[in-house]
């Protein structure tokens, strides 16, 4: 099921947007549904503060 978003952005925001989605010849709805597919999930956030734990135990000298 679609449904709409209805937002308050400033006019320059707004014809930044068009701007941006004409040169990327992609609609602003999917400009919009690309960059909300790209924010991390709760389990890749987890996942991304392991790996940094992993990564600075790494950096430690060893004995």
């Amino acid at each position: 099921m679609k449904t709409s978003l209805h937002c308050r952005i400033s006019q320059q925001r707004l014809d930044k947007l068009r701007l941006y989605a004409v040169e990327q010849q992609k609609t602003m709805t999917q400009l919009i549904s690309d960059f909300i597919d790209s924010l991390p999930t709760e389990s890749q956030d987890k996942k991304s503060q392991v790996d940094r734990s992993v990564e600075e135990s790494s950096d430690l000298p060893q004995n």
